[in-house]
């Protein structure tokens, strides 16, 4: 759904931009009179002097009561939607469900904090990953994950990430029926106090 909203959101956008540019561009450059037509009664801008909001524009409502109101609300409702649209952009929506092949035509239903636990757990399991943080988006038909691992100093990770993608991401497929399981995996070292020779 968010992916939609974007598109939609970018199209009126961008739909409003290239009007408001056309009009801006044939009343600077007085292509009404070079080329001869006639820009209706409303148009905004009917040549180079035409300024883009004049003193009757910006006074017009100034004095009816709902005026003030009526914009405080339109900026709010506004500002509203704009951090809506921002957090959504910056939050990656974990997945809660997982569709699992249990062999019949309805399937079965895993949550994915459940298949979440497992991943980590497993990951642990490894030799040299001292924690291990699993996070599930995507679709319930086809999930991704972000694993976070925090390695131990003599740990190889060319090793570990060998370790994750044949035996914990392959359990993973295996035990869901899933065909592919895209995984994004972060690894950082473990912090230790650096020790003194004396």
């Amino acid at each position: 759904m968010l992916r939609t909203v974007n598109r939609v959101l970018l199209g009126l956008i961008g739909l409003c931009l290239f009007a408001l540019g056309g009009a801006v561009l044939l009343g600077g450059l007085d292509l009404q009179h070079h080329w001869g037509f006639q820009v209706p009664n409303w148009w905004p801008f009917r040549g180079p002097t035409d300024v883009i909001l004049g003193d009757e524009g910006r006074t017009r409502f100034r004095d009816n009561g709902w005026w003030w109101p009526v914009v405080f609300a339109t900026l709010g409702v506004l500002l509203a939607l704009l951090l809506w649209w921002l957090q959504a952009q910056l939050r990656r929506h974990r997945l809660t469900m997982a569709l699992v092949d249990s062999g019949d035509e309805a399937g079965a239903r895993l949550r994915g904090r459940a298949l979440e636990d497992v991943l980590a757990a497993e990951s642990e399991a490894i030799e040299g990953v001292a924690r291990a943080h699993v996070r599930l988006t995507g679709r319930s038909t086809a999930p991704q994950a972000q694993i976070h691992l925090v390695l131990d100093p003599h740990a190889d990770p060319k090793v570990t990430l060998e370790r994750l993608s044949r035996e914990t991401l392959r359990n993973a497929r295996d035990s869901t029926g899933w065909n592919s399981l895209p995984a994004e995996v972060r690894l950082r070292a473990v912090h230790h106090a650096a020790r003194r020779a004396t």
